[in-house]
């Protein structure tokens, strides 16, 4: 071991552990260190790390999302380019989605020397420190379940991982959840959510009934969408509830920060659009709830919000149910049902086979004002159904 990467190790250790004085005098050390070969460690020591993520399960999508989460704003974008950077080092096939999500993130590598004083704004102790952190969180991520196939590994058939993206149905649907998201009459958001759910609903059914005959047929996939703070449990209710609306299973891990959506391509598609969306009205109607509580209820409280988004939630998933329902009862085919069953068996076989040590979390009415506001908001359009009290949240440990 060189006299960097021991001054390196140093560091990450003592960033691991709760003596903040310890932690500073080891980065004092890495700082006056040799600087070209701190830089190369601290590369290769993040590219190492980055490389092992991989096989356990981790997307670079996951990646930037817990450096979002966890790291300072730099620190991120400096991991983000990282994984650029480890992309050079992958000699076997690397997936098309893959090279798309670095893409997404805007992760890019221009060269090894001075990577790091070109992040440093001028500032390289809180660069060493950013770069320090980044090991430390990368080198301690958990395995996770395996979704795709990872860079290396044999290809699978597309259909089963990746949900359609581009389509004039799914074109529809963006513009109806658009005109949702604006409009500042709930009536009219309901009604177009809806609307957008039929559609959706409509094409699952014809994508299960001509898999059903394929020679290839789907299998269930899986995407991870994030629940972070605030409410993090309330935003993994809404997540479970329009999985359920679309024939899919959701599984939370809250100490992660995001829900594991397993189902079938068309069905993760329309949870991807119809969560963005409904998050994004749900947010706007709690909002407008405050306004509305009565004189004297007190200043807004924890309990109320988490109230409010709970009930909409449920609310809202017992709507979107209804429209899927209601798309599957009009399509008059006798081979729908059995086509479905199927589907939803080979879900719940998908879930128990990469979660097989879920538990149950049950929602609390903390703020009756709340709940009471927040299904209302979920109900303006008049649909006379009730939403039970309690409903269990399947979560991950």
């Amino acid at each position: 071991m060189s006299d960097a990467e021991r001054l390196l190790a140093d560091a990450v250790a003592a960033a691991r552990g709760t003596d903040v004085r310890v932690a500073e005098r080891a980065l004092d050390r890495l700082v006056v260190g040799d600087g070209a070969a701190v830089d190369a460690a601290l590369l290769a020591r993040l590219v190492r790390a980055v490389g092992r993520l991989w096989p356990r399960g981790w997307q670079p999508v996951d990646v930037a999302r817990m450096a979002t989460r966890r790291l300072a704003p730099r620190g991120a974008r400096l991991l983000r380019d990282v994984l650029a950077a480890q992309r050079r080092e992958q000699s076997g096939p690397v997936p098309q989605w893959f090279d798309d999500q670095l893409a997404e993130l805007g992760a890019g590598w221009d060269a090894d020397a001075g990577w790091l004083d070109r992040r440093a704004e001028g500032d390289r102790i809180t660069a060493l420190r950013d770069a320090v952190d980044a090991v430390a969180l990368v080198e301690g991520l958990p395995p996770i379940a395996t979704l795709r196939p990872p860079p290396g590994a044999a290809a699978a058939a597309p259909s089963a991982i990746t949900p359609a993206t581009g389509s004039r149905m799914l074109d529809r649907v963006r513009a109806l959840l658009a005109k949702a998201e604006s409009t500042t009459f709930p009536a009219e958001a309901e009604a177009l959510t809806g609307k957008a759910q039929e559609l959706m609903a409509r094409h699952s059914i014809d994508a299960a009934l001509l898999d059903a005959t394929a020679e290839r047929p789907d299998r269930p996939g899986g995407v991870r969408l994030g629940t972070d703070a605030p409410y993090a449990a309330a935003k993994a209710l809404l997540i479970q509830e329009v999985a359920a609306a679309n024939r899919c299973e959701s599984v939370w891990s809250d100490d992660l920060g995001f829900a594991t959506v397993l189902g079938f391509p068309a069905d993760l598609a329309a949870v991807e659009l119809l969560h963005t969306s409904l998050l994004v009205q749900a947010t706007a109607a709690m909002l407008r709830g405050r306004g509305e509580r009565r004189k004297g209820s007190g200043r807004r409280t924890k309990g109320y919000d988490e109230s409010f988004l709970n009930a909409f939630a449920l609310r809202i998933g017992e709507r979107l149910r209804a429209a899927t329902e209601a798309a599957a009862e009009e399509r008059a085919d006798e081979r729908l049902l059995p086509v479905l069953a199927a589907r939803s068996d080979a879900v719940r076989d998908r879930v128990d086979q990469l979660f097989p040590g879920t538990t149950r979390h049950r929602l609390q009415v903390r703020d009756a004002e709340g709940w009471t506001s927040g299904t209302s908001a979920a109900d303006r359009a008049s649909l006379d159904v009730g939403a039970p009290a309690r409903r269990a949240v399947r979560g991950g440990r």
